[in-house]
């Protein structure tokens, strides 16, 4: 009888983890119609609707959740308005449909990780674009959705994702945690 295969899990091993604010159901079920119809015409990877709040943060699993429970201890709802359909430079920055109005970060933030050098946003559409293709997404996305650049709602979640910047696909990007916030 062979003994059982041993997985051994480096505890100190890193990967990427990000902070997503959930939107309330009609609001994601508006915005998944608008990703939908984005990426019929320009194609890109599925997800969810979310707001990343926190992206990309190279840490360890065990660092990863226990920050995200501490950042969550206490935190309120808030409210996220999103202010301009915009575009970035590379795969996972030209979708930024929302620049989160920063004054909302300032006197609530909704996590206590440090906010200077990230920008929040929601994301329409992953995908590595021409400047000419990103100005027809961008004007798509008005004609999809006509108020879309002044949209707000409530955040009452906050999820943990595991989000392997590598990989384009997203298929490996996976949800480690959530937390529910307290109302007002």
């Amino acid at each position: 009888m062979e003994a059982p295969e041993t997985v051994v899990v480096d505890k100190n091993k890193k990967g990427f983890y990000s902070v997503w604010a959930i939107p309330p159901d009609e609001v994601r079920a508006r915005v998944k119609k608008l990703m939908e119809g984005l990426r019929s015409e320009f194609g890109g990877p599925q997800f969810d609707p979310h707001v990343t709040v926190v992206g990309a943060m190279s840490l360890t699993a065990d660092d990863a959740l226990e920050k995200f429970k501490s950042a969550c201890n206490g935190l309120k709802a808030y409210n996220c308005t999103v202010n301009r359909v915009a575009t970035g430079t590379f795969f996972y920055q030209w979708r930024n449909l929302a620049h989160i109005a920063v004054a909302i970060l300032v006197t609530n933030p909704p996590h206590r990780y440090c906010l200077a050098a990230y920008m929040p946003h929601l994301s329409l559409l992953y995908g590595d674009l021409t400047d000419d293709e990103k100005k027809i997404a961008q004007e798509k996305a008005h004609k999809l959705d006509e108020s879309i650049g002044s949209l707000s709602f409530p955040i009452t979640r906050l999820q943990l994702w595991k989000t392997d910047t590598e990989d384009t696909t997203l298929k490996s990007w996976e949800m480690v945690a959530e937390c529910n916030l307290s109302p007002d």
